[in-house]
């Protein structure tokens, strides 16, 4: 049975748990005409927690654990045909892929488990074939021992699985029912139960983002055993070769990253705070209650739509202007790829960042200080220019370092905008690449993730880390400080 459905079995029996609960308490109070201590409903959650809080802890426990366990027991029958230098990983990968082809084929009465082992390999990988199932080796007697037992093995696993946790979602049902009684104190356990599981949420949130730095930690430290840290930070040429002789110099990549985000934030800061400023002190309530969630519609559009756009639009457009035998003559842009391209579209994309959180900022300066100043004789434009603008700057500041850190972790626009070309050039319109896209280039395909050519786009995530986490810290340093001072 598929997890999934497992999982809706259990929440059947959950919802089952609190009409009964509830009915059973609701009864208990009218027999023994006292006065319940919670509400009914509190009786009804408490038994719907019981049924369905555990057995779904045991679920994804168990669909943790039943990978690991099945992958222990099948890699014997493989241990002894592993050639000398052999991935397990790969080789398990291709057992696995095989199991649920073969669970397809008998699923579909193509082939049982008794006809897979009397099959020769070539014609099993054949029948593996028409399933569509693509193997990256070819397939031998023990990789097809392998994949039988992790068949059966996975289907035992499965079986229990689906036996333990509907089993005890019924346990805990019938443990919540009973005591469905006016004594209980329901309401106490539902509020543990809640607070239990908010704890639960910000561990996972935390625990994720400390997995994440220290898979980073980890594998930057090996890339750094293998390749020099002073090559790394202070290498101006960047030619990985998973062949050998690779040069990883991260300064061309920082200089694209830096070069395009700065022409995004000159695109974007100028407007989207020229538009917040229309809209929190110009425009009226009827045009900016539509001129604000068009604007923020931006924000929504998906990276890889600016991408095309940049790719198709606006490159073909700037070598038009500025290209050989363009507009204006000038031979500056040989392609429609280039830092330009890639800048103008990202600073389309942050102006709702910078417009949004510049009209929230301006908004909160007191109405006071506005009143104050046009008490004082001034005009409406002064008052914005020497006393709401300089009163909300730090926040302002806030909003522009957000929307860096979100310039420098883009991908998806300097894939296709900016080209490939890692280069420390002046010139706008020459392509070049940034951090984020040599860490999806250097992860792409088959690598062998020993090697520093495949290891580098660690450390390269690793300083992109560090740099968006300082801005992060340093923006909301400024907008918290800010807050304070007018709340």
């Amino acid at each position: 049975m598929p997890p999934i459905w497992t999982a809706l079995i259990v929440l059947v029996i959950a919802a089952a748990g609190f009409v009964l609960a509830r009915a059973r308490a609701r009864g208990a109070a009218r027999r023994e005409a006292r006065r319940l201590h919670s509400l009914l409903h509190y009786y009804g959650w408490t038994a719907a927690i019981y049924a369905a809080g555990p057995a779904l802890l045991l679920l994804a426990l168990w669909l943790v654990a039943q990978p690991v366990v099945t992958r222990s027991l099948t890699w014997p029958v493989l241990q002894a045909e592993a050639a000398e230098g052999a991935v397990p990983s790969l080789m398990m990968a291709d057992v696995q892929r095989l199991a649920a082809g073969l669970d397809t084929a008998a699923s579909s009465g193509r082939l049982s488990p008794e006809a897979a082992r009397a099959l020769p390999p070539e014609e099993l990988r054949a029948v593996m074939a028409d399933q569509g199932v693509a193997l990256g080796s070819d397939v031998t007697p023990a990789t097809r021992d392998a994949a039988l037992r992790w068949q059966r093995v996975s289907g035992l696993g499965h079986l229990l699985r689906d036996i333990a946790v509907i089993g005890l979602a019924l346990a805990g049902a019938a443990w919540g029912i009973s005591r469905a009684r006016p004594d209980i104190r329901a309401r106490n356990a539902v509020e543990r139960a809640m607070r239990g599981g908010l704890i639960a949420a910000a561990l996972i949130a935390i625990l994720s983002t400390v997995g994440i730095v220290l898979a980073l930690i980890f594998n930057t430290v090996e890339f750094f055993r293998l390749y020099p840290a002073a090559e790394f930070f202070f290498g101006t040429t960047w030619s990985p070769s998973f062949g050998g002789g690779s040069e990883l110099g991260i300064l061309p990549l920082l200089w694209g990253t830096l070069y395009i985000s700065i022409i995004a934030l000159i695109v974007a800061v100028p407007i989207g705070l020229f538009a917040a400023i229309y809209l929190a002190e110009y425009a009226h309530r009827n045009v900016r209650s539509w001129a604000k969630p068009m604007l923020e519609m931006l924000a929504g559009i998906p990276t890889i739509v600016y991408g095309l756009f940049a790719l198709l639009t606006v490159g073909p457009l700037l070598v038009e202007a500025f290209g050989r035998g363009g507009w204006l003559g000038l031979g500056w842009m040989q392609g429609g790829t280039a830092v330009m391209t890639a800048g103008l579209v990202m600073g389309i994309m942050l102006i709702p960042f910078v417009s949004s959180l510049s009209d929230d900022i301006i908004n909160a300066v007191p109405q006071s200080l506005r009143d104050g100043s046009l008490g004082l004789g001034a005009t409406r434009s002064e008052t914005i220019r020497q006393v709401v603008l300089p009163a909300a700057l730090p926040g302002i500041v806030g909003a522009v370092l957000l929307a860096a850190s979100r310039a420098i972790g883009e991908t998806m626009i300097v894939v296709l905008g900016a080209g490939a070309a890692a280069r420390l050039s002046m010139n706008p319109f020459d392509a070049m690449t940034t951090v984020t896209a040599k860490i999806v280039s250097q992860l792409t395909g088959d690598a062998d993730f020993s090697s520093p050519e495949a290891l580098v786009a660690f450390a390269l995530g690793m300083t992109l880390f560090v740099i968006t986490l300082a801005l992060n810290v340093v923006a909301l340093w400024i907008v918290r400080r800010y807050r304070e001072q007018y709340e």
